[in-house]
């Protein structure tokens, strides 16, 4: 029998300045999110943020899911600054946006969650609000439409929220296909993308071990892949 091959989904580390267990700053992701991609048949890849090569690097890899984070600062979208903003590092907003354009630009099958739907807002040429506050630690009903609807098989899902940032204007081609109450963009997809793109402001990883219809955003990734 072939041993099952795994497609190989490429995640963006985020720094860390420690981590248990090891002596150093750390290069990490969720634990959450990683058996999610795992749960869903994929090869999850955690990838150094480096400047250069960015195209060379992917091609190895299937798919992409940029994963959630610390704010993009905001002299990347002509944002003014506010003390709300936090874990901005210049390194990592140049690499997440760089596998941004590209996974786009390719049609490598792309998930982006909560920061990472704002890094392709605003590789696209969108903007952010610097500072909406009222969205951590929060959990809330999101009405959804269009790919995030069919895939997830709900038209409303529990969004679990982190972030404090999220779109003002949409970057070129992104139509809206979920918000909350008070109008938060909460999904967006790609009109005439040349691959399958899904990106979500909320953290499907918090709940999809035990909710279908968030594991299912992983499971059309991998799928994709």
């Amino acid at each position: 029998m072939d041993p099952v091959v795994r497609p190989l989904i490429a995640i963006p580390a985020r720094f860390s300045a420690s981590a248990s267990a090891l002596r150093h700053a750390a290069e990490v992701n969720a634990r959450a999110l990683v058996e999610a991609v795992w749960r869903a048949g994929g090869e999850p890849v955690s990838i150094h943020p480096a400047a250069g090569e960015v195209a060379s690097r992917l091609k190895r890899f299937d798919g992409v899911l940029l994963p959630g984070g610390g704010d993009i600062s905001p002299d990347r979208y002509g944002g003014a600054a506010h003390e709300s903003v936090y874990d901005v590092d210049a390194i990592q907003d140049e690499f997440d946006l760089a596998v941004a354009g590209e996974t786009v630009n390719s049609g490598k099958p792309l998930l982006a969650i909560c920061r990472g739907l704002q890094v392709v807002n605003v590789a696209l040429g969108g903007t952010l609000h610097t500072d909406a506050p009222g969205h951590r630690h929060v959990v809330h009903p999101v009405a959804l439409s269009g790919t995030v609807a069919e895939i997830t098989g709900v038209e409303k899902i529990d969004a679990s929220c982190y972030h404090h940032q999220h779109i003002d204007t949409l970057g070129a081609g992104l139509d809206v296909t979920a918000r909350a109450a008070d109008g938060t963009v909460e999904a967006v997809e790609l009109t005439g993308s040349a691959g399958w793109f899904v990106a979500v402001q909320w953290h499907p990883e918090d709940s999809a071990a035990t909710d279908p219809a968030q594991q299912r955003l992983f499971d059309a990734l991998v799928g994709q892949a």
